[in-house]
C-alpha cells in the first residue's frame, strides 16, 4: 500500500513539473503589464543610481577644484608678497572663482537688465557666467538690449545726441545751411525736367531737418530735462533715422514718378509757407483719393466711364511697405516743425 501511494505521488509530481515547464502560446494581459512594470522599474532604478553617481562624481571634483583654487591662491598670495609692486595703470585680471555670488543676486541683475533669468538646460554657473559677460559687454558700451521699439532706442540715445550737438561747431552749420539754400522749387521741373527735383527736394528735406535738430540743442536745459522735452528730442532722433531711406532713394534717383511728384508738392508749399496746400499733398501722397485706396487698379476687362479715376498715382502709398510708411510720417513731422518754425502770414493757410 505504501508503494502504491509512493508511485501516484511520484506520477503527481512529475505531472505538475511538466505543466509548468511547458512554454504557453498566449499570455494574460495582467502578466504583460507586470513584466513591463518591472522592466520600467528596473530602469528607473537604473537612471537614479547613475543620476546619483554622477552627482557624487561633480561634488567630488568641485571639492578637488575648490581646494586647488585655494591652494593657488595662497600660493599666488606668497608669491606677489614677495615680488615687486605692479604698475597701477596695468589692468589686474579678475579670476572666474572670485564672481561668486549668490542666485538671488544674479536673478535680480538679470531681471534688473531686462535679460531672462534662466535659459533652458542652463545651470547656475552658466547663469552666472552670462551675468558677467553682460556686464562686461555694458562696460565696453556695446550693450544694446533686445525687444525694445524705435521710439525706445532714440529716446535713449537722447543724451548722446545732444552730447554730439553741443560739440559741433556753429559756424560750419550756418556754413552748411547757406550751401544748402537752394530757393523754392519749381513744380514745372515735374513735367519738364523730374531728374533736377532730387537735388532739390534732398536739400531743402536735409535743411529743415538740420533746422529741426539746433532747434532741439538750443532750448533750454531745464526743459530738455523734463519728459515732454526727452519725448520732443526722440521724436527728432527718430524721424531722422526713418528719412534715410528716403534720403538713398533720392541720391540714386529711384523714386517712383507719381510719388516724386507729390513730394514735390509738399516740399514747394512748405517753402512757401502755403502749409494747407502742403498738408492737401500729404494726404494724397499717404491714403490717395482713389476710390479704392488699397491699391485696386484693375476691376474687370472691359473699359469703363469712371476708368481713369483707378490710377496708380492714387493709390496709398503708405499702404507699400513698413519702409515707406516711416519715411511719409517723417514727412508730415517736418512740415509740422517747419510751421511752428516759419509760421505762414495768412492765418488760412494753418493746417489743422
Amino acid at each position: 500500500m505504501d508503494a502504491l501511494k509512493a508511485e501516484i505521488a511520484l506520477k503527481r509530481k512529475t505531472t505538475e513539473t511538466d505543466l509548468t515547464s511547458r512554454p504557453t502560446k498566449y499570455m494574460r494581459r495582467g502578466d504583460i503589464e507586470r513584466i513591463q512594470q518591472e522592466g520600467e522599474q528596473r530602469a528607473q532604478e537604473e537612471r537614479e543610481r547613475t543620476a546619483q553617481e554622477e552627482a557624487r562624481k561633480k561634488a567630488e571634483g568641485a571639492i578637488e577644484k575648490a581646494n586647488a583654487d585655494a591652494r593657488n591662491a595662497s600660493r599666488s598670495t606668497s608669491v606677489t608678497s614677495v615680488a615687486e609692486p605692479r604698475d597701477s595703470n596695468s589692468p589686474i585680471p579678475i579670476p572666474e572663482s572670485t564672481f561668486n555670488i549668490s542666485n538671488e543676486e544674479t536673478i535680480r541683475r538679470l531681471r534688473a537688465k531686462g535679460q531672462p533669468i534662466r535659459l533652458f538646460a542652463e545651470s547656475d554657473r552658466d547663469r552666472r557666467l552670462r551675468l558677467r559677460a553682460l556686464e562686461l559687454i555694458e562696460e565696453k558700451g556695446h550693450e544694446r538690449q533686445g525687444g525694445q521699439n524705435d521710439f525706445k532706442k532714440a529716446l535713449e540715445d537722447v543724451e548722446n545726441v545732444e552730447r554730439e550737438l553741443r560739440n559741433k561747431s556753429k559756424g560750419r552749420k550756418k556754413e552748411d545751411s547757406d550751401e544748402a539754400n537752394t530757393g523754392v522749387l519749381d513744380l514745372d521741373l515735374i513735367k519738364t525736367d523730374p531728374d533736377k527735383l532730387y537735388p532739390l527736394i534732398y536739400y531743402a528735406l536735409k535743411r529743415t531737418l538740420k533746422e529741426w535738430e539746433e532747434a532741439m540743442d538750443e532750448r533750454p536745459d531745464h526743459i530738455k530735462r523734463t519728459t515732454q522735452g526727452k519725448l520732443a528730442a526722440a521724436t527728432q532722433v527718430q524721424s531722422a533715422e526713418y528719412l534715410k531711406p528716403l534720403f538713398r532713394t533720392l541720391r540714386s534717383r529711384l523714386l517712383p514718378p507719381d510719388m516724386l511728384a507729390r513730394i514735390a508738392e509738399i516740399v514747394h508749399h512748405m517753402q512757401k509757407r502755403q502749409y494747407q496746400k502742403a498738408n492737401d499733398a500729404y494726404l494724397r501722397l499717404s491714403i490717395g483719393n482713389a476710390p479704392w485706396p488699397i491699391g485696386v487698379t484693375m476691376v474687370g476687362i472691359h473699359e469703363r466711364s469712371a476708368r481713369e479715376k483707378i490710377s496708380t498715382d492714387q493709390v496709398a502709398h503708405v499702404l507699400n511697405d513698413e519702409v515707406s510708411r516711416k519715411y511719409i510720417q517723417s514727412l508730415k513731422r517736418l512740415l509740422t516743425f517747419s510751421q511752428t518754425k516759419y509760421p505762414p502770414e495768412d492765418v488760412s493757410q494753418l493746417m489743422g
